[in-house]
């Protein structure tokens, strides 16, 4: 008989040899990742961002913008992020994550208004099933606000966590020009559309789980945000739902994932949509992601772009602010996978 979940955090119930899937993590045999029927050699838009400094800006910008409105999601190359930086977040993300339990507990906590904390799951006062994974999550923006109350071992945590977030947030304010100029937008447009602006981080741990084909790492979901930068360890475990099948992303060296969030969405008026997606988990190795959300201010109000909605194409969405949203987003967890409808028109 599988075992019942003793310990705060899955990582330590995994370290004491657990080789079942305990209860709680098993999902109903409807919802579960049926790992046979994935396409694994699927084309995924890569796009080059060098180009976004050059003669060749307006291309970049049109690929951008195809890939926003048919697939919510692209890879990106040569993205500005120095490799140091990059290589020097996903060893700390994995140093904190192989600290002794009682280190790590020091930023446990179930409270969602928390600024800095390390929980599991998903949301464990609200969900009926776990998910395989225990993550621990950041207010990134402005720095300066919360690095003092990010982990302070290992002891570079604060100084390489705090680069690559400058760094991402550098990359994210490039790549939400480009998704306004796509839109025949002003090139500011979306970053002022977002307010004083949030950056968040989640460092994502999912351990080896010994029945990979019953539970998930993450469910299907979409993202509250705007805009989401996600940096992969060499482990797969992404997925995307395209065209009616789920399509892995398999991480492809010195690049990053970049995917649509349900803010843009509306500020887009629907030309784009945010991508279902997942993240599935298997039997031999851990595996380590660490997603970017650049966000709205809690205090932004959220509405379809003027200029892109007219007779033609009416508003789509009501106005609202990022906090009511993400109010519904969290409250409703991962049972659907978005919580656009009650802001629909």
């Amino acid at each position: 008989m599988a075992t019942a979940y003793t310990k705060l955090l899955l990582t330590d119930l995994v370290s004491s040899h657990v080789n079942q899937v305990p209860y709680n993590y098993i999902r109903p045999l409807s919802d579960r990742p049926d790992l046979l029927n994935v396409e694994s050699n699927a084309t995924i838009a890569l796009i080059d961002l060098q180009g976004l400094t050059g003669a060749n800006r307006s291309q970049v910008v049109k690929e951008i913008g195809l890939a926003c409105q048919n697939d919510g999601f692209f890879q990106v190359k040569n993205h500005g992020i120095p490799k140091d930086v990059v290589d020097g977040m996903l060893r700390v993300a994995k140093e904190f994550f192989h600290l002794p339990e009682s280190e790590r507990l020091k930023t446990y906590s179930q409270d969602p208004r928390k600024t800095t904390r390390l929980s599991t799951s998903f949301n464990v006062k609200t969900e009926k099933v776990s998910n395989w994974r225990d993550y621990l999550r950041l207010h990134c923006y402005p720095l300066e606000n919360f690095v003092h109350e990010w982990p302070s071992n290992p002891p570079c945590f604060r100084q390489v966590v705090g680069e690559y977030c400058k760094n991402t947030r550098e990359l994210a304010l490039r790549l939400l020009e480009a998704i306004s100029e796509s839109l025949g937008l002003e090139s500011d447009y979306m970053e002022k559309a977002l307010g004083k602006q949030a950056q968040h981080m989640a460092i994502n741990y999912y351990p080896p789980c010994p029945q990979p084909e019953l539970t998930y790492g993450l469910p299907g979901h979409k993202d509250p945000n705007a805009i989401t930068i996600l940096l992969q360890d060499g482990v797969s475990g992404l997925q995307v739902f395209r065209n009616g099948k789920w399509v892995a992303v398999n991480p492809i060296p010195d690049t990053l994932v970049i995917n649509i969030g349900d803010m843009m969405q509306v500020l887009s008026n629907d030309r784009f949509n945010s991508v279902l997606h997942r993240a599935i988990v298997n039997g031999t190795s851990e595996r380590i992601s660490v997603p970017t959300f650049y966000c709205p201010s809690p205090d932004a109000l959220i509405k379809p772009a003027e200029a892109i909605a007219d007779e033609e194409h009416p508003p789509m969405y009501r106005s609202f602010t990022y906090e009511d949203y993400y109010v519904n987003f969290w409250d409703q967890g991962l049972q659907f996978a978005s919580c656009l409808d009650v802001f629909k028109l």
